[in-house]
């Protein structure tokens, strides 16, 4: 078994209304992936059905093998931290993380070790009427751990963290990679996500506009790479003409670089014309970011989902 999450003509309805329609995708075993999409594009309906929270409407879905809403035990090997988790606040972060131990069958040891993990155990013995939303968050990263489950499913996990505790939940997400476990990674912030996920699953209005790892997505998105060039002194008005009369117009921007597409099947042979000109001290070569591959299948409601291989 190779994929953590595997679906084939996936929908769920309610009524004349499609939450999900037919969306085709898997989730590799040891991968990260993004779930990306604007609100109502599907992405809390897919987790539900991950979870076995609801049932689908047609289609199949596998999670770790199995099918989610017929096998109760397979909760026990997932960990889930929803988006706005709401917590008892008159129970201390430590009696929380021992009563959820207890139901989902997990070693109560582990309670202390996480609460270390995400920050907590300075606060270990607080209520969590006190704590901030950021500690309640970070209390939820814990929950979610409970158990070493094989599949984690993340819902806007850095809302209310700052930027060091940003850095440290992106960590632990790589150390849960390194352990060969999977990582489903809901986020609006795609700049923060992109460094650290395999691979997308992108949905629009119920529709998977593109799944597969970003190298993937990219060369099927065919979007065209920048590249920024630092001209030697007084040499910008000449790079200029030159790269006109090469079909390869830039622009000359405030901070003194030169700025120019140039299309991703055609990059190599232009980088070697310009590390070659004598007029170029330097240059950088910016790829497309998730972000404007983001925006480019939203506006061109473009598809590019790949199938499971």
């Amino acid at each position: 078994m190779n994929h953590a999450i595997e679906f084939e003509a996936l929908a769920k309805r309610y009524g004349a209304l499609a939450a999900l329609d037919g969306i085709s995708a898997c989730v590799p075993r040891g991968r990260v992936i993004g779930l990306l999409g604007h609100n109502g594009a599907g992405k809390s309906t897919l987790i539900k059905l991950i979870l076995g929270l609801i049932a689908p409407s047609g289609g199949r879905l596998e999670v770790l093998g199995q099918s989610p809403w017929r096998a109760h035990a397979l909760r026990r090997r997932i960990g889930c931290l929803p988006e706005n988790a709401t917590f008892y606040a008159s129970l201390s972060g430590r009696e929380l993380l021992d009563y959820l131990a207890r139901l989902k069958q997990a070693p109560r040891g582990q309670v202390t070790a996480l609460l270390e993990r995400v920050g907590l155990a300075h606060a270990a013995d607080r209520r969590i009427g006190t704590y901030s939303k950021g500690m309640r968050q970070r209390l939820g990263l814990a929950q979610a751990l409970l158990g070493s489950p094989e599949l984690v499913l993340l819902d806007e996990p850095t809302t209310g963290l700052d930027p060091q505790a940003s850095r440290e939940l992106y960590r632990i997400v790589g150390e849960l990679r390194a352990d060969g476990r999977s990582v489903l990674l809901s986020s609006h912030l795609l700049a923060e996500l992109e460094p650290h996920i395999d691979g997308a699953l992108i949905l629009r209005q119920g529709r998977l506009l593109a799944a597969g790892s970003l190298d993937a997505l990219g060369e099927q998105a065919a979007l065209p790479a920048r590249l920024l060039l630092r001209p030697r002194e007084d040499a910008a008005g000449g790079l200029l003409v030159r790269l006109d009369a090469r079909g390869l117009p830039a622009l000359l921007r405030p901070d003194g670089l030169l700025e120019l597409q140039v299309p991703r099947a055609g990059k190599l042979p232009v980088l070697r014309e310009l590390l070659a000109d004598p007029a170029v001290a330097d240059l950088d070569v910016r790829e497309p970011t998730l972000a404007q591959l983001y925006d480019w299948l939203g506006a061109g409601q473009h598809s590019m989902a790949e199938a499971c291989a």
